[in-house]
C-alpha cells in the first residue's frame, strides 16, 4: 500500500510580496495507479475513463471500481487548443449516465477530483447547493475540431 502525495503550488509576486502558496494532500491506502496519455481525435468524443462496480478493460477502455477511486487528474497537454471535459453522471446510481456537467479545460490546464462514488451532483432547476451526491459514471473529452492529447492519472485503493 502506498501514499499518494499531491502538491499544488502557485507562485505570484505582486508589489514585491509573494501571494502564492503550496497546499499538500496525502492520500493513504493507494494500491493501484493508472497513467496514460490519450489522443483524442478531432470531432469525436473520447471516453477516457469509466467507473463501475468492478475494475475491467472493455474494448481498450479502462473501467475503475467506483468504490476504490480516490484521486483523478486530467491534464490537457495541448499548448493551444482547449477541450470540453464532460463528467457523465449517474443520478440513479445504476451505472448508466443520465446527466452531465461539462467544463472547459484550457490548453495546459488540469482538472482534479477525488472520490467518484457519491461525489458529484447536478441540478438544473435550482441554484442552491446540492448535498445529495451521486456517482460519476465516466469522463469524456470533446476536442472540437482539433486533435489533442490529454493525460489521465487515477489512483485507487
Amino acid at each position: 500500500m502506498g501514499v499518494l502525495t499531491v502538491s499544488i503550488k502557485e507562485e505570484l509576486t505582486l508589489n514585491g510580496a509573494q501571494q502564492g502558496g503550496i497546499n499538500t494532500l496525502n492520500i493513504a491506502s493507494i494500491n493501484q495507479s493508472y497513467k496514460r496519455i490519450v489522443t483524442c481525435p478531432a470531432s469525436a468524443d473520447t471516453t477516457i475513463a469509466s467507473f463501475e462496480a468492478t475494475t475491467a478493460t472493455t474494448a481498450g477502455k479502462p473501467s475503475f471500481d467506483i468504490d476504490d477511486v480516490k484521486y483523478i487528474r486530467v491534464t490537457n497537454l495541448d499548448d493551444t487548443n482547449s477541450v470540453n471535459l464532460s463528467l457523465q453522471i449517474s443520478t440513479a446510481e445504476n451505472g448508466t449516465a443520465d446527466s452531465s456537467c461539462t467544463v472547459l479545460l484550457e490548453a495546459g490546464r488540469s482538472f482534479i477530483s477525488g472520490t467518484v462514488h457519491d461525489g458529484i451532483a447536478v441540478d438544473d432547476d435550482q441554484k442552491n447547493i446540492v448535498t445529495s451526491l451521486t456517482d460519476l459514471e465516466s469522463l469524456l473529452v470533446d476536442p472540437g475540431s482539433n486533435s489533442v492529447k490529454v493525460e489521465v492519472f487515477i489512483a485507487s485503493a
